[in-house]
């Protein structure tokens, strides 16, 4: 087995960072429903000019036939090599304001000794909030605001956020070990997973990037800038309201999902089932969103002014 120290090797040239920083955690892997972590990590690695400080090593934490390394090909060769990547930085928000940020893929393998170097990290760099976001699918609509479940032992942004405190079982991700560690280690933690429409779940969903940088704000009073992704949340929405004004079934989907969501937000529990959020009463939903699915892979953007 790995030891922690393993896991990871120093950067040539790194920047110095200041003890302090609080550290947001962003791994994709066994579920990331309308890509909002997949997307958030394009858009800060757009945004905030990270500077890599830690590089994971693959070979010890990929399982490489479940997520195959892309190979470019041109013609006749290969011409580029591109494995997953995990890694710790530094990055900056809108105001200049520093932060860690250990973003890329979930780890396969190691996960105590993955966690015990994350946790000797934290002590290293004097972190002083760890906040992480993953995401979802549930049968909740798309016309009202993205539900959060908040873990962790912030109860400040339990008491604010979370609008779905349930009590199960569930299965583990490499964050949620984390989490858990952590907090024996007595850091400040919260995790936020977003509830995002089930139908939306295999798309790439604006609204989630958002959602989630709200979240992650929330968390460690970062500012973040998120114009771009507003932008396309406008055109994203207008297309799908487009097709589901098309459809009479996805009409009545829609109309039984706000009418769950709005009950169970009102805290009415009319069918004693926690508010109605169930997917047993759907009609035909997977169908449904396979439906909404193609529809948006075949938009193109523009498409809608060369039909006016």
């Amino acid at each position: 087995m790995p030891s922690p120290a393993d896991l990871y090797e120093s950067v040539p040239g790194a920047p110095d960072v200041p003890t302090g920083l609080p550290l947001v955690i962003l791994l994709t892997g066994f579920t990331d429903a309308g890509s909002a972590v997949a997307g958030l990590i394009e858009h800060l690695q757009a945004t905030t000019e990270p500077r890599a400080l830690m590089t994971f090593d693959d070979d010890l934490l990929l399982d490489y036939r479940a997520r195959r390394p892309i190979m470019l090909f041109d013609q006749d060769h290969l011409t580029e090599y591109r494995p997953p990547h995990l890694e710790l930085a530094v990055a900056h928000d809108a105001l200049g304001q520093q932060f860690l940020l250990l973003s890329g893929y979930e780890p396969d393998f190691a996960w105590n000794a993955f966690s015990r170097a994350i946790v000797d990290l934290v002590d290293a760099f004097q972190v002083s909030t760890v906040t992480w976001v993953h995401s979802i699918a549930m049968p909740v609509p798309h016309t009202r605001p993205l539900g959060v479940t908040v873990s962790g032992n912030r109860r400040d942004l339990t008491a604010v956020h979370s609008v779905w405190r349930p009590r199960t079982q569930v299965p583990a991700t490499a964050a949620h070990l984390l989490e858990y560690r952590l907090i024996e280690h007595d850091a400040r933690v919260a995790g936020f997973v977003l509830l995002v429409p089930h139908y939306l779940a295999d798309t790439d969903y604006p609204d989630t990037v958002i959602a989630a940088a709200d979240k992650l704000m929330a968390g460690t009073g970062l500012v973040l800038r998120m114009d771009e992704v507003h932008a396309r949340g406008e055109d994203f929405h207008a297309r799908v309201a487009e097709q589901v004004q098309g459809s009479e079934e996805l009409l009545q989907m829609l109309h039984s999902l706000e009418q769950r969501y709005d009950a169970y937000m009102a805290g009415r529990d009319e069918d004693g089932d926690d508010g109605g959020i169930n997917e047993r009463d759907l009609p035909s939903a997977d169908e449904l969103a396979a439906e909404l699915e193609r529809y948006l892979a075949t938009r193109r953007p523009g498409d809608d002014d060369k039909q006016r």
